[in-house]
């Protein structure tokens, strides 16, 4: 099992080379502004749909009584919201297929 992670550098690179006709900056500064206004739209509770690969909204958690792992003192935990990544169809039927194999 291969668990090298793609990190955006690597992204970057791939695409730059998929596309020659692409400058490296151009296609570094177009995965930032992506990322971006991803980052901007989560931030302003909007989901994110992208067909084939899947969507990303945020899961609300309610306040709640936790405690300290070290001194088992009772500590509140704020309400807080968290990005949560839903695979689409195609996404998991292409993993599940390389998966089989």
């Amino acid at each position: 099992m291969n668990t090298e992670a793609l990190n955006k550098s690597d992204l970057i690179l791939r695409i730059s080379e998929k596309n020659p006709h692409l400058a490296e900056p151009i296609v570094e500064e177009a995965v930032k502004i992506m990322i971006d206004h991803m980052i901007a739209a989560l931030s302003a509770n909007q989901r994110i749909e992208i067909r084939g690969f899947g969507s990303f909204a945020l899961h609300h958690r309610q306040p709640r009584l936790g405690r300290n792992p070290k001194t088992g003192e009772k500590v509140t935990v704020s309400a807080k919201a968290v990005p949560h990544f839903k695979p689409g169809k195609a996404l998991r039927d292409a993993v599940n297929e390389q998966a089989g194999k």
